[in-house]
């Protein structure tokens, strides 16, 4: 339900920025457009396409023995938070926060 939620989400805010009535779908209702934008997790703003020191990162969850559960949380930071130095931090922070609320179980 997440997921659809945030697509729908990429989709209001690609439609609000680039000024379109509507987004190419497929006829399974799919997104097709080349670019969707992404969000910073530290700052909540929009990452450019021309933001070239950005990233996205995918932290594994692992079980209790240490083994990958083939389960993965996404963080995506905005370029302008790595050039200040603070991407590890709030990778740190972020995912911190992520296990207390018990949601990367």
């Amino acid at each position: 339900r997440a997921a659809v939620q945030d697509k729908e989400l990429a989709q209001g805010l690609v439609s609000f920025f680039l000024q379109r009535p509507a987004i190419m779908k497929n006829d399974e209702g799919e997104v097709v457009d080349l670019y969707i934008p992404r969000k910073c997790a530290w700052t909540n703003k929009l990452i450019t396409a021309k933001d070239h020191a950005s990233v996205q990162v995918n932290i594994g969850h692992l079980n209790e023995e240490g083994v990958y559960t083939n389960q993965f949380t996404t963080f995506a930071l905005a370029g302008k938070v790595r050039a200040q130095g603070e991407g590890d931090s709030a990778l740190d922070v972020m995912w911190r926060k992520k296990m207390a609320d018990g949601s990367a179980q």
